[in-house]
């Protein structure tokens, strides 16, 4: 049916007969001469029906805007003052002959190029006209690319691609499962897996060495502009591998990776521990491309009387923090409330700073509402300490721990973004000594990445101390976004049965859950580590948009929800009655 694609016709194809097939992008009627912008996948090229043609002319007087053509022309330069060197296909021009009209289309719900305005609910209720538009080709093209040379590198180091399970076992790994009923056993459910964390361990006790899987995961859980309910994984498994080998191996792919389809350099990947990054910017996925730490001064509030300091800096479960913004006078009182507003959201109670007019005038030349509530001897060791001068502004944080590091790292992210601070374009890092739980205060413990990770240190040591063990956890975060995250596994069953009792499993909930996992470990489990990469993320950041859906060909909303296909939805009694199913009507409405 076409002979070339709209976007690959050139210069040396001028005088060919050539055959098109594609969507109209625009059209247009200047004095008697119809003008056709052709779209397909490849790329745009202009049409011209002239009234010589008499029946191609009036069939393009005929369509719109996405109408389905089938065009045959000849090829032909451009007159020197209309080519158009914005477009790829600018230097030529198709003489339309013939014209088919393969489809008619409606009035688009929104404009398929870049002066559209349509909100996102909007593309996403018609997504299949959206995923037409040049730029969200290009995002999902290179995805694909993405896929293939990942597959291409894992292969020629033989790692071996298999399939897990979709329909498995609920065990928990830090989110809600999406379960899944049984028709032929009532009453029980499958669920969808979280990730292929125990297949893979199994398949390294199996003795495939190397394993690798695309794989789609599940997760019931509250969303955010980088998380979907459903996702793309790129598993990997490997025996006999340190987490150093493994992180190598992972860091060698993903700089390749990088180079290769958008020509970057990602430069070297540091290694940071995890409680070095929490204290110096509140996140265990910090953005290095610029600079703005959080620095402690709980040392320096701890005798004064103005208890919103005083209090946590006396608490251990508590922080005193600062962030120094050079030339914070560019930030007007309207800016500095919403920022205010803005830490709100990570349970902040509010945003205390101090700005600095003129640093040799002392106390005098400073301004806060802090001010009459501070010695100026504590005022001015603060302003030592991060290093103050002239026009900076310095905000504090003083709350619990976990308050102060959301509320101070998401501000300090939020003021490079607003400011245009970064430094640089790239900035990699490996965040290394996670700890292997985390505890409520009131003796209770979870893990921290999911209780198949081994911790350092003895057993003795873990069931003394769980809140100080550390694990074998490794995650890869670039430019703030953690791209994967892995571990050294547990290959004894002796060490993950300790883990489970550390989590409060009762001998029975081990069994029924992690049986079959303790079972294999017992028969010769090698050592054995691995790392998962967010093939949406690494895509993401690939392209340069701020969010994974841009980057998914149909995803869901932040409720988790289609709106082009209106799923979740409900489903006929008789379904529910196979599956032994009762719904609770005045849940529903609730």
């Amino acid at each position: 049916m076409r002979s070339h694609y709209c976007g690959q016709l050139r210069e040396t194809d001028i005088d060919s007969e050539v055959s098109l097939c594609g969507w109209v992008h625009r059209r247009r009627d200047h004095g008697g001469v119809i003008f056709l912008d052709v779209r397909d996948h490849t790329g745009i090229v202009q049409v011209v029906f002239d009234p010589d043609t008499v029946d191609a002319f009036a069939l393009a007087d005929q369509v719109r805007n996405e109408f389905v053509l089938n065009i045959k022309g000849r090829v032909r330069a451009r007159d020197a003052a209309v080519v158009n060197s914005k477009m790829a296909t600018g230097q030529i021009e198709m003489l339309g002959k013939e014209l088919e009209i393969l489809n008619a289309s409606e009035t688009p719900p929104f404009q398929l190029d870049e002066h559209s305005e349509a909100g996102e609910d909007v593309r996403l209720r018609y997504r299949y006209i959206d995923l037409r538009r040049p730029e969200m080709q290009e995002r999902l093209r290179l995805r694909s690319k993405a896929s293939h040379f990942v597959r291409r590198y894992l292969e020629e180091l033989d790692f071996v691609d298999i399939e897990t399970p979709i329909l498995t076992k609920a065990t928990p790994e830090g989110a809600r499962d999406y379960l899944v009923p049984s028709r032929t056993h009532p009453g029980e459910f499958f669920a969808l897996p979280q990730s292929p964390q125990l297949f893979k361990q199994l398949l390294m006790v199996s003795g495939f060495d190397k394993y690798y899987q695309i794989a789609r995961c599940f997760r019931d859980e509250d969303l955010r502009a980088d998380r979907q309910p459903e996702f793309t994984q790129i598993d990997i498994e490997t025996t006999f591998m340190s987490e150093q080998e493994i992180m190598a191996l992972s860091e060698d792919m993903i700089r390749k990776l990088f180079n290769e389809l958008i020509d970057v350099e990602l430069g070297d990947f540091p290694t940071m521990t995890y409680a070095d990054a929490m204290q110096s910017y509140g996140s265990d996925r910090p953005d290095l491309r610029f600079d703005l730490p959080l620095v402690d001064v709980a040392d320096l509030m701890r005798e004064v009387e103005f208890k919103v300091f005083s209090g946590p800096a006396n608490d251990e479960g508590s922080r005193v923090a600062a962030i120094r913004l050079e030339q914070g006078d560019r930030l007007t009182r309207k800016m500095i409330d919403g920022y205010t507003k803005f830490v709100g959201v990570y349970g902040a109670r509010g945003l205390a700073y101090i700005k600095v007019n003129d640093i040799e005038a002392g106390i005098e030349g400073l301004q806060s509402p802090i001010l009459k509530f501070l010695p100026d001897d504590v005022v001015l060791a603060i302003l030592e300490r991060v290093g103050a001068q002239n026009k900076d502004i310095i905000f504090f944080g003083a709350d619990k721990t976990n308050v102060v590091n959301d509320s101070l790292g998401a501000l300090r992210s939020k003021l490079a973004e607003d400011l245009d601070l970064y430094e640089k374009q790239w900035a990699p890092v490996w965040i290394v000594d996670f700890p292997m739980f985390e505890g409520d205060g009131k003796g209770n413990w979870s893990a921290v990445h999911h209780p198949f990770t081994h911790p350092t240190g003895s057993i003795d040591d873990m069931l003394a101390n769980p809140g100080k063990t550390l694990s074998r956890a490794y995650d890869m975060v670039v430019n703030g976004h953690e791209l994967g995250g892995g571990s050294i596994r547990v290959n004894k069953t002796e060490l993950q049965q300790k883990i489970f009792e550390v989590l409060n499993l009762s001998a029975s909930e081990i069994q029924m859950k992690f049986g079959f996992l303790l079972d294999a470990l017992k028969y010769g489990a090698p050592p054995h580590g691995g790392l998962a990469f967010g093939l949406d993320r690494i895509v993401m950041l690939l392209t340069g948009t701020q969010a994974i859906r841009d980057v998914i060909a149909f995803p869901k909303t932040q409720t988790a929800a289609c709106l082009l296909t209106s799923a979740p939805s409900e489903v006929d009694a008789g379904q529910l009655k196979d599956l032994s199913i009762a719904v609770n009507k005045a849940t529903k409405q609730n």
